[in-house]
């Protein structure tokens, strides 16, 4: 059985949890791990301490998803905006182990879109203000990475993760 690691990056607000929920249902033998889950705190702190643990927490559950026989396909999803953050949980998996394939992949959408999700966001109360300065700081820095850009634009999330499925 050949295993698939789909890492789902994007800002805040574009799609990636409800996305990955969708390949969740869509791929066989699969399994979805959001990062969020793994740094769920109140109050919320970064540091250099909280970013290991986070980081110790995501590579611990993903290693497992990887080896566990029972799943073909594990979906993940973050906020990564940062090449280094990619290629460190990369860096942390039983890859050539488990034979697994790494499919990057990140999530963007144009700013109006973007703005629009985060302000809806924000008046229903599921964000806070400063969510959409960080999440259009964010968006320019995914072109950058080494990772398939995908445009949600105007797109289902169940459209979003069939083309994705679609694709070996």
């Amino acid at each position: 059985m050949t295993k698939t690691l789909y890492l789902i990056g994007g800002p805040m607000g574009v799609g990636k949890t409800t996305v990955c929920r969708e390949l969740n249902r869509l791929l066989p033998a699969s399994v979805m791990l959001d990062g969020d889950w793994c740094w769920c705190a109140n109050p919320f702190q970064v540091t250099p301490e909280t970013k290991r643990m986070v980081l110790d927490n995501i590579c611990h559950l993903l290693g497992n998803f990887l080896c566990c026989d029972a799943y073909e396909n594990v979906a993940f999803c973050w906020v990564m905006h940062e090449q280094e953050i990619i290629d460190e949980i990369l860096g942390r998996l039983p890859l050539e182990d488990t034979g697994a394939r790494v499919r990057a992949i990140s999530l963007v959408a144009s700013e109006a879109a973007l703005r629009e999700r985060i302000e809806r966001d924000i008046r229903a109360g599921a964000r806070d203000e400063d969510a959409l300065r960080r999440s259009l700081a964010y968006l320019p820095r995914y072109r950058a990475l080494d990772t398939e850009l995908i445009d949600t634009t105007g797109r289902t999330p169940h459209e979003i993760a069939l083309s994705i499925s679609a694709r070996p």
